[in-house]
Protein backbone atom coordinates (compact mmCIF):
# COMPACT_ATOMS: atom_id res chain seq x y z
CA UNK A 1 0.00 0.00 0.00
CA UNK A 2 2.73 2.79 0.72
CA UNK A 3 5.07 1.89 -2.22
CA UNK A 4 1.87 1.88 -4.74
CA UNK A 5 1.42 5.62 -2.98
CA UNK A 6 4.60 6.68 -2.86
CA UNK A 7 6.20 8.83 -5.63
CA UNK A 8 7.65 7.10 -8.61
CA UNK A 9 11.33 8.32 -7.62
CA UNK A 10 11.75 6.90 -3.96
CA UNK A 11 12.48 3.22 -3.42
CA UNK A 12 11.04 0.90 -0.41
CA UNK A 13 13.02 -1.82 1.38
CA UNK A 14 11.66 -4.00 4.03
CA UNK A 15 13.42 -5.69 6.86
CA UNK A 16 10.80 -7.99 9.11
CA UNK A 17 11.48 -9.50 12.11
CA UNK A 18 14.31 -7.38 13.62
CA UNK A 19 15.34 -7.77 17.05
CA UNK A 20 14.65 -5.87 20.15
CA UNK A 21 16.28 -5.90 23.43
CA UNK A 22 15.31 -9.03 25.61
CA UNK A 23 14.69 -10.90 22.67
CA UNK A 24 11.73 -9.35 21.50
CA UNK A 25 11.14 -8.72 18.05
CA UNK A 26 9.89 -5.73 16.34
CA UNK A 27 7.38 -6.76 13.43
CA UNK A 28 9.32 -4.71 10.64
CA UNK A 29 11.38 -1.71 9.70
CA UNK A 30 10.77 -0.13 6.72
CA UNK A 31 13.39 2.31 4.52
CA UNK A 32 11.30 4.73 2.69
CA UNK A 33 14.14 6.53 0.43
CA UNK A 34 14.13 9.82 -1.93
CA UNK A 35 16.36 10.25 -5.16
CA UNK A 36 18.80 12.37 -2.94
CA UNK A 37 19.63 9.08 -0.28
CA UNK A 38 18.71 10.55 2.93
CA UNK A 39 15.28 8.28 4.10
CA UNK A 40 13.05 7.79 6.48
CA UNK A 41 12.92 4.51 8.38
CA UNK A 42 9.58 3.61 9.69
CA UNK A 43 9.40 1.07 12.90
CA UNK A 44 6.11 -0.89 11.87
CA UNK A 45 4.07 -2.66 14.83
CA UNK A 46 1.56 -5.09 13.79
CA UNK A 47 -1.69 -6.06 15.83
CA UNK A 48 -5.07 -7.69 14.79
CA UNK A 49 -7.17 -4.67 16.29
CA UNK A 50 -5.58 -1.73 18.21
CA UNK A 51 -7.93 0.37 20.37
CA UNK A 52 -7.24 4.00 21.79
CA UNK A 53 -5.32 2.40 24.93
CA UNK A 54 -3.64 0.11 23.02
CA UNK A 55 -1.97 2.99 21.12
CA UNK A 56 0.79 4.36 23.60
CA UNK A 57 2.33 1.13 24.93
CA UNK A 58 2.74 0.19 21.45
CA UNK A 59 4.61 3.18 20.64
CA UNK A 60 6.61 2.97 23.77
CA UNK A 61 7.83 -0.49 22.10
CA UNK A 62 8.32 0.69 18.72
CA UNK A 63 10.54 3.76 20.86
CA UNK A 64 12.51 1.19 22.85
CA UNK A 65 13.69 -0.68 19.94
CA UNK A 66 15.27 2.47 18.68
CA UNK A 67 17.26 2.89 21.61
CA UNK A 68 18.64 -0.09 22.20
CA UNK A 69 20.53 0.26 18.59
CA UNK A 70 22.51 2.85 16.75
CA UNK A 71 20.01 3.40 13.13
CA UNK A 72 21.15 6.58 10.75
CA UNK A 73 18.15 8.73 11.06
CA UNK A 74 15.04 8.51 14.30
CA UNK A 75 12.52 5.76 13.86
CA UNK A 76 9.15 6.81 12.95
CA UNK A 77 6.83 4.48 15.01
CA UNK A 78 3.48 3.07 12.53
CA UNK A 79 0.93 0.94 14.12
CA UNK A 80 -0.53 -1.16 11.55
CA UNK A 81 -3.90 -3.47 12.42
CA UNK A 82 -6.57 -5.15 10.38
CA UNK A 83 -8.84 -1.98 10.86
CA UNK A 84 -7.95 1.00 12.55
CA UNK A 85 -11.19 2.78 14.35
CA UNK A 86 -11.54 7.00 13.64
CA UNK A 87 -10.67 7.44 17.36
CA UNK A 88 -7.68 4.91 17.50
CA UNK A 89 -6.43 6.55 14.13
CA UNK A 90 -6.87 10.37 15.96
CA UNK A 91 -5.01 8.69 18.66
CA UNK A 92 -2.07 7.23 16.93
CA UNK A 93 -2.13 10.92 14.93
CA UNK A 94 -2.30 12.88 17.88
CA UNK A 95 0.99 11.29 19.54
CA UNK A 96 3.16 11.91 16.08
CA UNK A 97 2.96 8.69 14.91
CA UNK A 98 1.80 6.95 11.11
CA UNK A 99 -0.62 4.02 10.86
CA UNK A 100 -2.20 1.46 8.00
CA UNK A 101 -5.10 -0.45 7.49
CA UNK A 102 -5.94 -3.11 5.35
CA UNK A 103 -8.64 -1.28 4.74
CA UNK A 104 -6.59 1.78 3.07
CA UNK A 105 -6.45 4.19 5.82
CA UNK A 106 -3.50 5.51 6.04
CA UNK A 107 -1.31 8.24 7.38
CA UNK A 108 2.41 8.93 7.61
CA UNK A 109 3.82 12.32 7.85
CA UNK A 110 7.64 13.56 7.97
CA UNK A 111 9.32 16.59 7.74
CA UNK A 112 12.93 15.59 6.69
CA UNK A 113 12.87 14.64 4.16
CA UNK A 114 9.32 16.30 3.21
CA UNK A 115 6.40 13.36 3.35
CA UNK A 116 2.67 13.31 3.15
CA UNK A 117 0.76 10.31 2.73
CA UNK A 118 -2.76 9.92 3.59
CA UNK A 119 -5.69 7.92 2.47
CA UNK A 120 -8.84 7.71 3.73
CA UNK A 121 -9.93 3.58 3.44
CA UNK A 122 -13.48 2.46 5.12
CA UNK A 123 -15.35 3.93 8.32
CA UNK A 124 -16.36 0.80 9.59
CA UNK A 125 -15.08 -2.94 10.48
CA UNK A 126 -16.25 -4.93 7.06
CA UNK A 127 -14.79 -8.08 8.85
CA UNK A 128 -17.09 -7.29 11.84
CA UNK A 129 -19.69 -10.20 11.26
CA UNK A 130 -23.21 -9.86 11.47
CA UNK A 131 -23.24 -12.27 14.73
CA UNK A 132 -20.77 -10.46 16.77
CA UNK A 133 -21.76 -7.56 19.32
CA UNK A 134 -21.93 -4.18 18.14
CA UNK A 135 -19.20 -1.99 19.52
CA UNK A 136 -19.08 1.39 20.22
CA UNK A 137 -22.16 4.26 22.09
CA UNK A 138 -25.28 3.21 20.35
CA UNK A 139 -28.42 2.76 22.12
CA UNK A 140 -30.17 3.49 25.39
CA UNK A 141 -27.59 1.53 27.72
CA UNK A 142 -24.80 3.80 25.99
CA UNK A 143 -26.85 6.80 26.34
CA UNK A 144 -27.19 6.46 30.02
CA UNK A 145 -24.56 5.63 30.93
CA UNK A 146 -22.37 8.29 29.08
CA UNK A 147 -25.13 10.71 30.49
CA UNK A 148 -24.46 9.60 34.08
CA UNK A 149 -20.72 9.40 33.35
CA UNK A 150 -20.46 13.31 32.36
CA UNK A 151 -23.22 14.73 34.94
CA UNK A 152 -21.90 13.12 37.68
CA UNK A 153 -17.91 13.54 38.87
CA UNK A 154 -15.61 9.89 40.15
CA UNK A 155 -15.17 8.23 41.82
CA UNK A 156 -17.79 5.21 41.90
CA UNK A 157 -18.02 1.87 41.20
CA UNK A 158 -19.82 0.30 38.20
CA UNK A 159 -23.13 -0.57 40.48
CA UNK A 160 -22.89 2.71 41.48
CA UNK A 161 -22.81 4.55 38.46
CA UNK A 162 -25.55 1.75 37.15
CA UNK A 163 -27.85 3.31 39.43
CA UNK A 164 -27.27 6.54 39.02
CA UNK A 165 -27.81 6.19 35.42
CA UNK A 166 -31.01 3.92 35.61
CA UNK A 167 -29.26 0.87 33.43
CA UNK A 168 -28.75 -2.44 34.48
CA UNK A 169 -25.82 -3.46 36.00
CA UNK A 170 -24.51 -5.75 33.27
CA UNK A 171 -25.44 -3.48 30.65
CA UNK A 172 -23.46 -0.75 32.15
CA UNK A 173 -20.41 -3.13 32.38
CA UNK A 174 -20.74 -3.62 28.66
CA UNK A 175 -20.37 0.03 28.19
CA UNK A 176 -17.67 0.74 30.58
CA UNK A 177 -15.42 -2.09 29.08
CA UNK A 178 -15.67 -0.23 25.79
CA UNK A 179 -14.86 3.09 27.24
CA UNK A 180 -11.85 1.87 29.01
CA UNK A 181 -10.56 0.52 25.58
CA UNK A 182 -11.16 3.76 24.28
CA UNK A 183 -9.26 5.30 26.97
CA UNK A 184 -12.14 7.63 28.06
CA UNK A 185 -12.29 6.71 31.23
CA UNK A 186 -9.99 5.29 34.41
CA UNK A 187 -10.94 2.56 36.44
CA UNK A 188 -9.15 1.06 39.55
CA UNK A 189 -8.31 -2.61 38.83
CA UNK A 190 -11.54 -4.35 40.55
CA UNK A 191 -12.17 -0.65 42.04
CA UNK A 192 -14.14 2.52 41.08
CA UNK A 193 -14.09 4.55 38.18
CA UNK A 194 -11.47 7.61 39.26
CA UNK A 195 -11.14 9.45 36.27
CA UNK A 196 -13.86 9.81 33.16
CA UNK A 197 -12.10 12.34 30.10
CA UNK A 198 -15.97 13.48 29.54
CA UNK A 199 -15.11 15.88 26.85
CA UNK A 200 -13.46 13.67 24.81
CA UNK A 201 -16.53 11.31 25.70
CA UNK A 202 -19.04 13.35 24.60
CA UNK A 203 -16.93 13.93 21.24
CA UNK A 204 -16.99 10.27 21.18
CA UNK A 205 -20.75 10.13 21.71
CA UNK A 206 -21.87 11.88 19.26
CA UNK A 207 -20.42 9.88 16.30
CA UNK A 208 -23.12 7.10 17.40
CA UNK A 209 -26.26 9.52 18.86
CA UNK A 210 -27.08 12.00 16.58
CA UNK A 211 -30.33 14.07 17.44
CA UNK A 212 -32.03 13.91 14.28
CA UNK A 213 -31.40 9.70 13.38
CA UNK A 214 -31.87 8.79 16.71
CA UNK A 215 -35.11 10.38 17.33
CA UNK A 216 -38.45 11.21 15.56
CA UNK A 217 -38.53 14.48 14.77
CA UNK A 218 -41.12 16.98 13.05
CA UNK A 219 -40.69 20.31 11.58
CA UNK A 220 -43.15 23.39 12.71
CA UNK A 221 -43.53 26.76 12.01
CA UNK A 222 -43.59 29.69 14.84
CA UNK A 223 -44.61 32.17 12.62
CA UNK A 224 -44.55 35.42 15.13
CA UNK A 225 -40.93 33.97 15.63
CA UNK A 226 -38.89 32.41 18.80
CA UNK A 227 -39.57 34.53 21.26
CA UNK A 228 -43.45 33.73 21.37
CA UNK A 229 -42.29 30.82 21.42
CA UNK A 230 -40.19 31.02 24.98
CA UNK A 231 -42.99 32.58 26.55
CA UNK A 232 -45.67 30.00 25.68
CA UNK A 233 -43.12 27.66 26.53
CA UNK A 234 -43.37 28.99 30.34
CA UNK A 235 -46.73 28.90 30.85
CA UNK A 236 -46.19 25.09 29.72
CA UNK A 237 -45.12 24.09 33.33
CA UNK A 238 -47.73 20.81 32.92
CA UNK A 239 -46.07 19.58 29.91
CA UNK A 240 -43.47 16.95 29.83
CA UNK A 241 -40.77 18.63 27.59
CA UNK A 242 -36.82 20.02 27.39
CA UNK A 243 -35.39 22.48 25.50
CA UNK A 244 -32.30 21.60 23.88
CA UNK A 245 -30.06 22.74 21.04
CA UNK A 246 -29.06 27.09 20.81
CA UNK A 247 -31.78 27.94 23.02
CA UNK A 248 -30.59 26.03 25.93
CA UNK A 249 -26.81 26.35 25.46
CA UNK A 250 -27.58 30.13 26.09
CA UNK A 251 -28.02 29.64 29.55
CA UNK A 252 -24.45 28.83 29.96
CA UNK A 253 -22.83 30.59 26.69
CA UNK A 254 -24.00 34.00 24.27
CA UNK A 255 -22.69 32.27 21.13
CA UNK A 256 -25.49 34.07 18.84
CA UNK A 257 -29.27 34.63 18.59
CA UNK A 258 -31.30 31.46 18.05
CA UNK A 259 -32.69 30.68 14.85
CA UNK A 260 -34.71 27.42 15.94
CA UNK A 261 -35.06 25.72 18.78
CA UNK A 262 -34.92 21.99 19.42
CA UNK A 263 -37.42 20.46 21.89
CA UNK A 264 -37.91 17.12 22.92
CA UNK A 265 -41.49 15.89 23.81
CA UNK A 266 -42.79 12.45 25.58
CA UNK A 267 -45.89 13.38 23.83
CA UNK A 268 -45.04 15.87 20.42
CA UNK A 269 -48.74 16.37 19.58
CA UNK A 270 -50.14 17.39 22.87
CA UNK A 271 -46.76 19.72 22.87
CA UNK A 272 -47.56 21.61 18.94
CA UNK A 273 -51.01 21.95 19.80
CA UNK A 274 -50.26 23.78 23.53
CA UNK A 275 -47.30 25.74 21.46
CA UNK A 276 -49.90 26.53 18.73
CA UNK A 277 -47.28 25.33 16.29
CA UNK A 278 -47.91 25.06 12.36
CA UNK A 279 -46.49 21.95 10.68
CA UNK A 280 -44.22 22.45 7.30
CA UNK A 281 -41.71 20.99 5.40
CA UNK A 282 -39.67 24.33 4.46
CA UNK A 283 -38.46 27.25 6.82
CA UNK A 284 -39.42 25.32 10.04
CA UNK A 285 -37.84 27.53 13.58
CA UNK A 286 -39.06 25.03 15.57
CA UNK A 287 -38.52 21.00 15.82
CA UNK A 288 -39.87 18.65 18.26
CA UNK A 289 -38.46 15.30 18.70
CA UNK A 290 -39.96 12.08 20.27
CA UNK A 291 -37.12 10.44 22.26
CA UNK A 292 -36.45 7.46 21.87
CA UNK A 293 -34.84 7.23 25.44
CA UNK A 294 -36.28 8.84 28.26
CA UNK A 295 -32.53 10.00 29.59
CA UNK A 296 -33.04 13.08 26.84
CA UNK A 297 -35.20 14.48 30.51
CA UNK A 298 -32.94 13.48 33.14
CA UNK A 299 -31.49 16.00 35.30
CA UNK A 300 -33.29 18.77 33.55
CA UNK A 301 -33.32 21.97 34.98
CA UNK A 302 -35.37 25.18 35.05
CA UNK A 303 -32.62 28.05 35.64
CA UNK A 304 -33.33 31.04 37.50
CA UNK A 305 -33.09 33.44 34.62
CA UNK A 306 -35.22 30.70 31.87
CA UNK A 307 -38.70 29.77 33.09
CA UNK A 308 -38.90 26.90 30.64
CA UNK A 309 -37.46 23.19 31.04
CA UNK A 310 -33.75 23.02 29.59
CA UNK A 311 -32.20 19.55 29.09
CA UNK A 312 -28.90 18.80 31.20
CA UNK A 313 -25.78 20.02 29.58
CA UNK A 314 -24.35 16.85 28.37
CA UNK A 315 -27.40 16.60 26.33
CA UNK A 316 -27.07 19.99 24.85
CA UNK A 317 -23.64 19.52 23.45
CA UNK A 318 -24.22 16.12 22.05
CA UNK A 319 -27.48 17.69 20.40
CA UNK A 320 -25.43 20.69 18.94
CA UNK A 321 -22.57 18.54 17.67
CA UNK A 322 -24.68 16.69 15.82
CA UNK A 323 -25.99 19.28 14.33
CA UNK A 324 -26.64 21.70 11.26
CA UNK A 325 -25.05 24.72 10.48
CA UNK A 326 -23.45 26.51 13.19
CA UNK A 327 -24.29 24.22 15.78
CA UNK A 328 -20.82 22.42 16.11
CA UNK A 329 -19.20 25.80 16.84
CA UNK A 330 -21.88 26.45 19.38
CA UNK A 331 -20.85 22.54 20.78
CA UNK A 332 -17.04 23.43 21.10
CA UNK A 333 -17.82 27.07 22.68
CA UNK A 334 -19.85 25.57 25.11
CA UNK A 335 -17.38 22.97 25.89
CA UNK A 336 -15.27 25.24 26.33
CA UNK A 337 -17.41 26.83 29.11
CA UNK A 338 -18.29 23.93 30.79
CA UNK A 339 -14.54 22.90 31.15
CA UNK A 340 -13.93 26.21 32.88
CA UNK A 341 -17.03 26.63 35.00
CA UNK A 342 -17.20 22.47 36.18
CA UNK A 343 -18.08 22.98 39.79
CA UNK A 344 -21.28 25.22 38.02
CA UNK A 345 -22.88 22.06 35.96
CA UNK A 346 -21.30 18.65 37.48
CA UNK A 347 -22.45 16.88 39.88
Amino acid sequence: MLGERLPGTWSLRTRDKEPIADNQLIDALVNLTPPDGEGIVLGIEVKRAVTPRDVQPMLDQITSFAATRPMPTDVMPVLVARYLPESTRERIATAGAGYIDATGNIRIVADRPALFLSDRGADSDPWRGPGRPRSGLRGEPAARVVRALVDFAPPYTVPELAERAGSSTGATYRVIDFLEQEDLITRQAYGPITDVRWRDLLMRWSEDYRFAESNAVSLYLEPRGLGVLVKRLEAAEQLEYVVTGSLAAARAVAFAPSRQALIYADDPQRLVQALELRPTDTGANVVVAAPRYDVVFSRAETMQTIAFKVAALSQVVVDLLSGPGRNPNEAIALLDWMEANEPDWRR
